[in-house]
């Protein structure tokens, strides 16, 4: 790429930004956000859950008489969960579509912005028509610049937007810790157990103490891909905002891949996920495993009982974890923990008190990952600890499209690769319930 001299770059600065002055800025009106199909569907989640309620009474009332529940009853009761998730997934749904902030332009022009609007320029000319236009600015708009072979790096507002958008759908992102680096590998040393300290008095001597034993934790990053098509005309239409497109399916291409790795990983060319690491019973807990209590029975819970090893699970993370601490299950292992009570008779599982709030489970709120295990023998289909601090997701800063106008005829391809890794950071604070008998 040419390297202008100071001269020239304030040149082209100066003239772009009297030619901007002279032209009519697009403009998008950005109103208040209505989230009214959210609020009448959680209306309607909350009357659904009263009937789930009044069903699975009548089983427990059932279950305790006779020994036996009506099949009627059970199936009954599954309708209405299966209609609780699914309530439960459009207010998710609704609520991101509401929160995502307008990629478009606001029509306030700033001359601090001109050169992201340049940026934003040179990108949409490669996205249309191939043109390369990235050597005409600065650097400063882009967070890297790839070769002409290589693609481009998209400019620093999109990534900030897509990497948001990742956060807002993907539920391991939106409680675990995240890293940006501009390596291909983080490295970070870490205290396995606490440094020595004690208390001396004013002119006493201060005896060496034992240092803290240290482990150097290693987060490499690996490459994931995708490619998104579009056709000409989409391209051609200047109604369409690049920006958002790109973002959207980029999103919808990289969020399921991401999450799995997250949870089930091997750590070959992923990140490795935090059920793939070892377990051991958490009363032989030892650094580099993750704890783990067991219900009691083999692929379910006790059946007497049956809400003892969730308390017992939750008082196995450290106080200092507990207060940011969150469960993580899919919404079939949601469905059984909704049915448990407590020893007072109170529903343990709790909707959301308002629409943009989340499910709790004992007064700790629920995360819904699809990709954790169903019930099973033996599985690990339960999750709970400060995920912020035992799971760490190192984003590398660039995401790069390569344009393939040939590949797939009459499409355009736009070969998309962003770096990632992952892997537990303290094994302190997370903490797993197997469903086995012991």
């Amino acid at each position: 790429m040419a390297v202008k001299n100071d001269g020239e770059n304030a040149t082209k600065s100066t003239n772009s930004f009297n030619k901007m002055k002279d032209q009519k800025l697009e403009t998008k009106i950005i109103g208040s956000k209505n989230n009214s199909g959210a609020n009448h569907v959680f209306n309607d989640f909350m009357n659904a859950f009263e009937s789930f309620k009044s069903s699975n009474d009548e089983r427990l009332d059932a279950l305790e008489k006779r020994g036996a529940s009506d099949p009627l009853t059970e199936q009954k009761l599954d309708k209405i969960s299966a209609h609780l998730d699914h309530q439960q997934s459009k207010i998710t749904l609704l609520n991101q579509k509401a929160n995502r902030p307008i990629l478009g332009d606001r029509g306030d022009f700033n001359i601090n912005n001109m050169q992201v609007d340049e940026g934003k320029a040179a990108f949409n000319a490669y996205m249309r028509q191939g043109v390369s236009q990235i050597e005409t600015i600065e650097g400063k708009a882009y967070s890297l610049v790839s070769g002409n072979d290589g693609g481009y790096f998209v400019p620093d507002h999109l990534e900030t937007q897509i990497l948001d958008n990742l956060q807002m759908v993907s539920p391991i992102r939106d409680i675990a810790g995240i890293q940006q680096v501009t390596s291909a590998t983080y490295k970070k040393p870490f205290a396995v157990d606490e440094f020595a300290s004690g208390w001396v008095g004013d002119n006493a001597a201060r005896p060496q103490t034992n240092g803290a034993d240290l482990e150097e934790l290693v987060f490499p990053t690996m490459e994931l891909y995708a490619m998104p098509a579009a056709s000409a005309s989409l391209l051609e239409d200047s109604a369409i905002n690049l920006d958002a497109w790109i973002a959207a399916e980029i999103e919808a291409a990289f969020v399921d891949q991401e999450t799995e790795a997250f949870v089930n990983g091997d750590g070959v060319n992923k990140p490795k996920g935090f059920l793939n690491v070892p377990t051991v019973d958490e009363a032989s807990w030892t650094w580099g495993n993750l704890g783990y209590v067991a219900t009691g029975a083999s692929g379910d819970f006790a059946s007497s009982d049956s809400s003892d090893c969730l308390l017992d699970l939750i008082y196995s993370v450290k106080s200092r974890y507990r207060a940011n601490s969150h469960w993580v299950m899919n919404r079939k292992t949601q469905a059984e923990i909704r049915k448990l009570k407590d020893a007072d008779g109170n529903y343990m599982w709790r909707p959301a008190e308002t629409v943009n709030g989340k499910a709790s489970l004992l007064n700790y709120n629920i995360a819904e990952v699809e990709q954790m295990p169903n019930i099973a023998a033996n599985s690990f289909s339960i999750a709970f600890g400060d995920f912020n601090r035992g799971y760490l997701i190192v984003d590398r800063r660039g995401i790069s499209i390569l344009r393939d106008p040939y590949s797939a005829k009459p499409y355009l391809l736009f070969y998309t690769t962003k770096r990632v890794g992952g892997g537990v950071h303290d094994f302190n604070a997370i903490k797993l319930l197997k469903f086995a008998a012991s």
